[in-house]
C-alpha cells in the first residue's frame, strides 16, 4: 500500500499528493476520481479491520471522500503524504461513528423527559406549613432521637451505618428511632387538632 511507483526517486513527492493538490487548486474531478478509485477499496478494508461492518464501512468511505473533496485545500504535503492524511480522516470518522452509536438518541416523548407540572400555589403553601409543623415537632424531640431521625430519613443512612457512625448498638438505634417516630406522630397529631 504505497503511494509512489517504484520507478520514482525517493525524494519525489507521491503522485497522490499531486492529485489532492489538483482537487484543492482546480476542483479537478478527474484527479478526485483517481483518488477515489485508489483509496475507496483500501479505506473500506481498513475500516472493516477497525471493526465496522461492510455497510458502515462503505458509508464511512463516502464520508471520508466527501471530506477529502471539501477540505482538499487544507492538505499540506509538508506535514504528511496523501495516504496518511486520508487515513487519518478515516480513523476520525470511525471514532465519530462509534461515539454516535454509543450515545442513545433522545426520545422527546419519553415520560422521564417531560417536566413535572408546576405545583399549585395553595399546595405550595400547604407543603410549607407541613414543613414548618414537622420542624417544630422535631425540635421537641430529645436531641439523640432527632439526630437519629435526621440520619435515617434526611441522610438516608441504613440503621447499621447509623449505629457505626454514632457508636451505638444496632438495637439501641432501632429502639430510639421507633420511640422518636411514635413521639413525632403524637406531636403532629396533637398539632393538627
Amino acid at each position: 500500500m504505497t503511494d509512489r511507483p517504484t520507478d520514482l526517486p525517493p525524494d519525489t513527492p507521491p503522485p497522490h499528493n499531486d492529485l489532492i493538490l489538483a482537487v484543492a487548486r482546480d476542483r479537478d474531478r478527474v484527479a478526485f476520481g483517481a483518488l477515489f478509485g485508489h483509496f475507496a477499496p483500501r479505506l473500506k478494508a481498513y475500516l472493516m479491520r477497525l471493526g465496522a461492518d461492510s455497510a458502515t464501512a462503505e458509508e464511512l468511505v463516502q464520508e471520508v471522500m466527501v471530506m477529502v473533496w471539501r477540505r482538499a485545500e487544507t492538505f499540506d504535503p509538508g506535514q504528511a503524504n496523501a495516504s496518511t492524511w486520508i487515513y487519518t480522516i478515516a480513523r476520525n470518522k470511525r471514532i465519530d461513528s462509534l461515539r454516535r452509536q454509543r450515545r442513545p438518541e433522545i426520545d422527546p416523548d419519553d415520560p422521564a423527559l417531560v417536566p413535572d407540572e408546576p405545583v399549585a400555589a395553595d399546595r405550595t403553601v400547604e407543603l410549607a406549613q407541613q414543613g414548618a409543623r414537622l420542624r417544630a415537632a422535631l425540635a421537641q424531640l430529645p436531641p439523640e432521637q432527632a439526630d437519629l431521625l435526621r440520619l435515617a430519613y434526611f441522610e438516608d443512612l441504613p440503621h447499621s451505618a447509623i449505629a457505626a457512625k454514632r457508636n451505638l448498638p444496632l438495637g439501641t438505634v432501632k429502639s430510639r428511632l421507633r420511640l422518636a417516630m411514635d413521639r413525632l406522630r403524637r406531636l403532629l397529631k396533637d398539632d393538627a387538632l
